[in-house]
């Protein structure tokens, strides 16, 4: 009799692992993308799912896609937040001349941060100039 309740513990994992979306569990920092390259590891793992399991397959693809999960990440315009908190001081205003430094040795742009201004309005504030609104 300890056979069937093994069985559906059994059954129920294999079916939360195929019903899930391999890019959103393993990436989740990923998620927001909208666009990209296509992350090959993603995509296979999603396709072994689509193999075995036809609906969870899909299920997965369409997650991943709808969350961006699958796209490999853009390094083009990505600084790490420990590189740019290098630029914060111990008030939590930003340098912009440090900045602009990092930004040039990391991403080889060269932004003109000189007379940028720290937004100190809630996002509330900023959308309404402009133009947006809030979904909150």
């Amino acid at each position: 009799m300890t056979i069937k309740p093994l069985a559906c513990a059994l059954l129920s994992a294999a079916l939360v692992t195929q019903l899930s979306a391999c890019g959103t569990i393993f990436y989740p920092e990923r998620r927001g993308q909208l666009t990209g390259e296509i992350d090959p590891g993603v995509a296979i793992l999603n396709g072994i799912g689509l193999l075995f399991y036809v609906v969870p397959g899909l299920i997965a693809f369409g997650v991943d896609f709808a969350t961006g999960a699958i796209y490999l990440p853009d390094r083009r315009y990505s600084v790490a937040p420990e590189r740019l908190d290098q630029a914060v001081d111990e008030n939590g205003e930003v340098d912009p001349l440090k900045l602009k430094a990092i930004i040039r040795e990391e991403l080889q742009l060269d932004l003109p941060l000189e007379r940028a201004q720290q937004i100190n309005k809630p996002a509330s504030e900023r959308l309404a100039a402009l133009g947006l609104a809030s979904r909150a």
